[in-house]
């Protein structure tokens, strides 16, 4: 069996690719290329995945790096830099240098692009300020992403033209900073509301504890970023910090894989499996834990489903009370959706979801279903084994779309027995295995 280092897409493979054709048209992928790819014999080829992105209509911005070759001109020019990836202090002699590599790698990457057909342009789309002191330490000519003037680039793509973003970008006065391309390329993709944000590295992707990590949801990055002793090598920290960013603030998708290897990009987005770690925030859509502030949103829409019978009626207090059980599904900043996952003290292996519920505007796309999925993976996760549901109304959808089956009261643990009498609602039981979940993301 060929390891993903040796796939490659085959000829037969394009019916598998045309599948993908109407889900990414005119979508807006933000690549990331480090220094060291686009100095590898393989980046023509890179070139040429690219190329075919843009024949499937996917709008592509294209962000590189320079820590390879600014390494480089550092040894043949004897000086001791301040900092190679743009994450510490940039002195004067490293920022000559910084601009001189960039130079390099942004003219090969225009001719590269150009003898592959695609339409190009260097642009100041991005506008940076000073990253400043830190913990006592000035950061001198290192600068963090202020500005990204998003109607220049959308301009730009619907041209046909694709942007090539450096790591050297202007502050208000013109000056230059040098900027890290793992937070550049994150920001870019926030800002133009990316479905993708991929970065091209020479790594096989994110490796934990020896093993590349597939597929890898949000909340389980987080928790891997917290984790000190992990020991992940620095360069990929810092792709899966801003990867994180990313998709808290609204990316679906980021993928860290090997650049170096011929086909790869296309392997990673139209194959199932990848190649690379592929980071999806919540079965890839807007979908996260309730905070504190959505309190308010929360109670409108228990209102709106109590009006209905749909939900048992909340107050403000309760849902505030109880807000760490709620998770929201969210669309241009707006909650259109919410389900409740509630823990058992007397059962610690049943847990129940409840309070779902979804605008009747967004009926019938899925949102629903993917609430409850994910109420079941969290239950997964906390070693719940069943998964319970009460509904007067809703039975069809628990059963239908859910996978739950009819169940019984002595499905239920106790205490909700004795809620459930007293509460008169004569709701239907419906239990789900927990054994019979397996999440596949991709």
């Amino acid at each position: 069996m060929s390891s993903p280092r040796e796939r490659a897409i085959k000829p037969t493979d394009l019916r598998g690719i045309l599948r993908y054709v109407p889900m990414f048209r005119d979508h807006i992928f933000v690549i990331a290329v480090d220094g060291a790819v686009v100095g590898h014999e393989n980046f023509v080829n890179l070139v040429t995945d690219i190329a075919v992105l843009r024949s499937l209509s996917i709008k592509v911005v294209l962000v590189h790096g320079i820590g390879h070759q600014l390494g480089e001109l550092i040894r043949e020019h004897h000086v001791k830099a301040a900092d190679i990836q743009g994450e510490g202090p940039t002195d004067a002699p490293t920022m000559s240098l910084a601009r001189e590599a960039a130079a390099l790698v942004s003219q090969t990457i225009l001719e590269n692009l150009s003898q592959a057909g695609l339409r190009c342009a260097i642009t100041n789309a991005v506008r940076a300020t000073r990253v400043g002191v830190i913990r006592g330490k000035d950061h001198l000519f290192t600068g963090k992403v202020e500005k990204v003037d998003t109607a220049l680039l959308t301009s730009m793509l619907n041209q046909d033209i694709l942007p090539l973003v450096t790591p050297i970008v202007c502050d208000r006065e013109g000056q230059s900073l040098r900027v890290n391309s793992d937070h550049l390329a994150a920001e870019l993709a926030v800002a133009l509301r990316a479905s993708k944000l991929i970065y091209l590295t020479p790594y096989t992707g994110l490796t934990v504890n020896g093993e590349v990590k597939v597929n890898l949801p949000e909340d389980e990055l987080a928790t891997l970023l917290k984790d000190k002793k992990l020991g992940l090598e620095p360069r990929l920290r810092s792709k899966a910090m801003h990867a994180a960013f990313a998709l808290d603030e609204g990316v679906p998708r980021a993928h860290i894989l090997d650049g170096r290897v011929f086909g790869g990009l296309l392997i990673e987005i139209f194959d199932k499996v990848g190649l690379g770690t592929m980071v999806h925030a919540n079965d890839y859509d807007r979908i996260r834990l309730a905070k504190k502030k959505d309190t308010q949103a929360l109670y409108n829409l228990a209102k709106h489903g109590a009006r209905s019978d749909a939900l048992i009626a909340r107050s403000r207090q309760q849902i505030d009370q109880s807000i760490s059980d709620f998770i929201v599904y969210e669309i241009d900043d707006s909650i259109i959706g919410c389900a409740a996952l509630r823990k058992y003290t007397d059962q610690s292996h049943i847990m129940e979801v409840g309070a779902v519920y979804v605008q009747p505007f967004y009926h019938g796309r899925g949102v629903g279903k993917k609430l409850v999925e994910y109420i079941k993976r969290k239950a997964k996760q906390a070693g719940a084994k069943k998964l319970i549901a009460l509904t007067t109304q809703t039975q069809g959808f628990f059963t239908g779309a859910c996978d739950f089956e009819e169940g019984s009261l002595a499905d239920l643990p106790a205490q909700r027995r004795r809620e459930l009498k007293n509460s008169g609602r004569g709701s239907r039981v419906l239990t789900f295995s927990l054994k019979r979940f397996i999440e596949n993301p991709r």
